[in-house]
């Protein structure tokens, strides 16, 4: 029955993210704001919604392993997965922008990430040297969740800015919207997926963690295999349909803009309504994501473009770290 919920729990995350992000571009249309900036905004905070939803869930009701490994998680599937597969599809070119701004944007935060959960080292009163380091926990507490809040907003702001800036240099051209949704069916959509966003993630959470609990299997191992995969199909979809169509800046964009949105925002949240413990197995993790994260600007430097074979090999090595979690 749990996996039913699950299911369940999966299904009312991507549907309520929907529904959310319509209602929301809807309202942002009916104040006159143009439709780049929405998808810079409301639609990139839509797409995260099932990894906040979780992820704020978890750590609300004490399950941190669950809270942080969604995100590092799916954040690994975004990049090996949904990149990858978009790539072996068809070709991703990446543009200036994402090799020379957003992917080293993306890799900085990552990094900070890091640094915020070192800092935040805890370590056995009873132990000393290695021994004490790999039993300490880390803590991300309300200073470092702000911290990570700012550079979200510094992200927003810096991508409005260059949107205004193009729209008034003729680079962009703004779409007339045919027919605007009421302002009241707006505000009743927001609230339906909002509602369907939250109530998917209390069944994802409870249902995984039985889960996990019947096989014996950690709530680490969940949020970075199961509940990963399911928060992150919303960008898979997204990415390949893009790939499919030859649309490899929203391929590539969506990827790289929700592993943003998923560190500085759904962490930071996480962290700010309750502190997150994290433990030394997330930390290889996120090294993990790092060498990735380096790998992918790499990847996107030659030739200007990720390649078949390139996303053959992005396929091959999230194959090769599931293998690595399972057997850990």
């Amino acid at each position: 029955m749990e996996y039913l919920w699950l299911i369940a729990g999966f299904i009312l995350l991507i549907i309520g993210a929907d529904i959310f992000v319509e209602g929301s571009s809807a309202l942002a249309k009916s104040f006159k704001i143009p439709t780049i900036i929405i998808g810079l905004t409301v639609v990139a905070f839509g797409t995260s919604m099932p990894e906040a939803s979780v992820s704020i869930s978890a750590a609300l009701g004490g399950q941190n392993d669950i809270a942080v490994s969604n995100v590092i998680g799916s954040n690994i599937l975004n990049l090996l997965v949904v990149l990858g597969a978009s790539a072996l599809i068809c070709p991703v070119k990446s543009n200036d922008t994402a090799v020379k701004h957003e992917i080293p944007f993306s890799i900085i935060l990552t990094a900070i990430f890091g640094a915020i959960v070192a800092f935040g080292i805890n370590l056995p009163e009873d132990m000393t040297g290695i021994e004490a380091i790999l039993s300490a926990d880390f803590k991300i507490g309300l200073v470092g969740g702000m911290i990570l809040l700012l550079f979200i907003a510094f992200y927003v702001y810096r991508q409005i800015r260059g949107a205004v800036k193009s729209i008034k240099n003729g680079e962009i051209e703004e779409e007339e919207e045919e027919q605007k949704k009421s302002l009241s069916m707006s505000l009743k959509m927001i609230v339906l997926g909002l509602f369907a966003i939250v109530m998917g993630g209390n069944y994802v959470v409870d249902n995984a963690c039985i889960i996990a609990e019947n096989f014996g299997m950690s709530e680490h191992f969940i949020g970075l295999t199961i509940i990963a995969i399911g928060t992150s199909l919303p960008e898979l979809v997204t990415s390949v349909v893009a790939a499919r169509k030859g649309e490899s800046d929203i391929a590539l964009g969506n990827v790289i803009g929700s592993n943003i949105f998923n560190i500085a925002f759904v962490l930071g949240a996480s962290a700010v309504i309750s502190p997150l413990t994290v433990n030394i197995v997330s930390v290889y993790d996120i090294l993990i994501l790092l060498v990735v994260s380096a790998l992918s600007l790499y990847f996107a430097r030659t030739q200007r473009r990720f390649s078949r074979i390139e996303g053959i090999l992005m396929l091959g090595m999230y194959a090769l770290y599931c293998g690595y979690i399972f057997v850990r």
